[in-house]
C-alpha cells in the first residue's frame, strides 16, 4: 500500500522554535541530574501570586464559577480593566472595546491574525521578542526588521520609522518596557513615533505587559494616549502576568477600536471560546486589590537590578544599556564570540542559564533576568566572571 506523504501547513513549517524554551530545557535537563543551575533564563517573576488572588480563584471554584463565559469574558472583568486603562493610563475604552484573551501573548496573536493580511509588511524594531516575527509570518504578514542601538537605548526614532515605510507598510509593533532590553519610550518619544504612523495610517500594537515595573521613571505613557487620531490605530495589549505574577493564569486583554475588536471577538469565539473562568475571577482581585504589592515586588526588581549592574561592571568584555523597565539586563558580549555558543557554553560549563540575543534579533548579545534572589544573582554572576577569567 502506499504511503501517504505527510503535508505540513507552509506557515507552519516557517516558525522558528524558540530559543528561549530550548536554553531553558536544557537547564532543567541539567537540574534534573542533579546540577546546581543558576537560572538568569526566566521570563517570569520569581515572586508567588499574592494570596488574595489565589483566594479569589479559590472561592471561584467553591461557588461554582467553572462554566463557559462569553468569549472576551465577563462583563465585571472588562469593566475592571476599562477602569484601569482610565486610571493608570489615561484612556477611555468601554468594556465593549476590550477583549480578554488567554494571556498577553494570545491578545497579540487575535489582533495580528485579524489586522494583518497576505502581503502585509509589520514594522518591528530589533531587538524585539522572539514570539512578534513569528506570530506576523502566521498571518501570511511579513517581519520587517528596523535595527536599533544603544546609541539610542534600543529605542526606535521617528526618522528611523519614517525610512522604513513602504506602500506595504501595515503596522508597528512597539515594546514598552522592551523585552529583552528593558526600555522605556519617553513621552516626546512616543508623540514623534504617533505622528508618522497618523501621517501614513499604520495601525500600532502596543504591548504594555511591563507596564507596572519602571525603574527610574515617575510616569508612563500609552502612545493611545496621545490624541484621537493616534487612538483610532493603536491596539493596546496587556494582562495581569508580570505585574501580578500570574504568568500561569493565563489572562490578557487588548482594547481597540470597536470594528477591530468586535472581529476579534468573532476569531476567538472560534479558536479558544473563553479565557479560564477560574482565572477570570483571580484577574479581577488582582485589578481591584491593592497595588501595595506590585510596588512591592517592583521595588524588590529595582534592587536586584541595581545589584546586578553592579556585578556586571566588573565583568570585562561586558556591556550593557541601563534597563529603565522589565527585569532584563541586555549585554554586548560580541568580542567573546558567538552568543549562541556562549550561551550554551556558560550553561553546560558554568552552570548559569541565559539567554542567547539571536532569537531577539541581536546576534552577539545575551539577556540576563534578574528575576531570581540577590544571593543567585551574586552567585550566578561570580559564576560567569570566573568563566571568561578561565
Amino acid at each position: 500500500m502506499q504511503t501517504r506523504e505527510l503535508r505540513i501547513n507552509k506557515r507552519i513549517q516557517k516558525l522558528v522554535a524558540s530559543s528561549t524554551l530550548a536554553i531553558t530545557a536544557r537547564a532543567k535537563e541539567l537540574q534534573s541530574q542533579g546540577a546546581d543551575v543558576v537560572n538568569f533564563a526566566g521570563g517570569e517573576p520569581d515572586f508567588d501570586t499574592p494570596q488574595e488572588i489565589k483566594d479569589a480563584a479559590v472561592k471561584a471554584i467553591n461557588d461554582g464559577f467553572t462554566k463557559y463565559t462569553p468569549s472576551t469574558g465577563i462583563l465585571e472583568l472588562r469593566k475592571a480593566i476599562s477602569a484601569k486603562f482610565k486610571k493608570d493610563n489615561q484612556l477611555n475604552y468601554t468594556p465593549e472595546q476590550i477583549a480578554v484573551s488567554c494571556g498577553a501573548k494570545h491578545s497579540l496573536y487575535c489582533a495580528i491574525q485579524v489586522l494583518v493580511d497576505e502581503g502585509d509588511e509589520v514594522l518591528i524594531p530589533a531587538p524585539y521578542w522572539v514570539s512578534y516575527p513569528e506570530q506576523v509570518k502566521l498571518a501570511g504578514g511579513t517581519p520587517k526588521f528596523i535595527e536599533t542601538s544603544a546609541d539610542t537605548d534600543f529605542k526606535l526614532t521617528a526618522e528611523q520609522l519614517q525610512d522604513h515605510i513602504t506602500p506595504n507598510t501595515r503596522m508597528l509593533i512597539l515594546n514598552s518596557p522592551s523585552n529583552p532590553t528593558g526600555s522605556v519610550y519617553h513621552r516626546a518619544e512616543l508623540e514623534a513615533i504617533a505622528k508618522v504612523c497618523v501621517q501614513h495610517q499604520i495601525f500600532v500594537i502596543s504591548d504594555e505587559i511591563y507596564e507596572k515595573l519602571l525603574y527610574d521613571l515617575d510616569e508612563y505613557t500609552s502612545i493611545a494616549a496621545l490624541g484621537k487620531d493616534i487612538y483610532d490605530l493603536t491596539i493596546t495589549v496587556n494582562g495581569v502576568s508580570k505585574a501580578y505574577s500570574m504568568t500561569g493564569w493565563r489572562i490578557g486583554y487588548a482594547a481597540g477600536p470597536k470594528e477591530v475588536m468586535d472581529h476579534i471577538k468573532n476569531f476567538q469565539d472560534h479558536s479558544t471560546s473563553n479565557p479560564t473562568s477560574i482565572s477570570q475571577k483571580a484577574a479581577l482581585q488582582a485589578l481591584l486589590g491593592d497595588e501595595k504589592i506590585v510596588r512591592g515586588m517592583c521595588q524588590q526588581f529595582k534592587e536586584r537590578r541595581d545589584l546586578m549592574m553592579k556585578l556586571v561592571d566588573e565583568i570585562p568584555r561586558f556591556s550593557y544599556v541601563r534597563p529603565q523597565g522589565a527585569f532584563y539586563l541586555f549585554c554586548d558580549v560580541g568580542t567573546l564570540g558567538n552568543s549562541m555558543e556562549l550561551a550554551k557554553r556558560i550553561l553546560d560549563e558554568a552552570k548559569v542559564a541565559i539567554i542567547p540575543g539571536d532569537g531577539f534579533g541581536a546576534p552577539g548579545f545575551v539577556r540576563l533576568s534578574f528575576s531570581t534572589s540577590s544571593e543567585r544573582i551574586k552567585e550566578g554572576i561570580k559564576r560567569i566572571a570566573d568563566w571568561i577569567n578561565k
